[in-house]
């Protein structure tokens, strides 16, 4: 099985609504990122990404790591992605899809009921994401 470098975006608003996107053809959302180039860094990967696909200017000095997850490709058969997760804080609401992503969409990773979701967003960022809010909450 073939492995696709990528670096993808845990995009989150003040209410913890997080940004997800859905690449033209593709039936699952996932996180906005994509794929790391030779002899690029995985956040400047992602800010770049985080440009092309919806318009974001960010520096890569304000993500936040999550880790280092895998799981199979959800748009490419026969191959699985090693995703470098950043954790990346927004105030803005209103993002519009552009190059490969065809639809954009908030959601709570608390209430995903409906949407299709790719396998690295559903098996591994959100779970990780909710122990991490999780454990905050039971420390205050």
């Amino acid at each position: 099985m073939t492995t696709i470098h990528i670096a993808a975006a845990l995009l989150i608003r003040p209410d913890g609504q997080t940004l997800l996107v859905r690449k033209r053809g593709a039936s699952a959302f996932m996180q906005p990122g994509g794929k790391i180039g030779a002899g690029e860094a995985p956040d400047a990967a992602l800010a770049r990404e985080l440009k092309e696909e919806i318009d974001l200017d960010v520096e890569p000095a304000s993500f936040e790591v999550l880790g280092e997850f895998s799981a199979e490709a959800s748009n490419e058969p026969g191959h699985r992605v090693d995703a470098d997760v950043f954790l990346v804080r927004t105030e803005q609401v209103y993002f519009h899809p552009s190059a490969e992503i065809e639809e954009v969409k908030w959601v709570s990773p608390f209430d995903i009921d409906g949407v299709a979701l790719a396998p690295l967003t559903a098996d591994h960022i959100f779970p990780h994401y909710r122990e991490l809010i999780g454990r905050s909450t039971r420390r205050r």
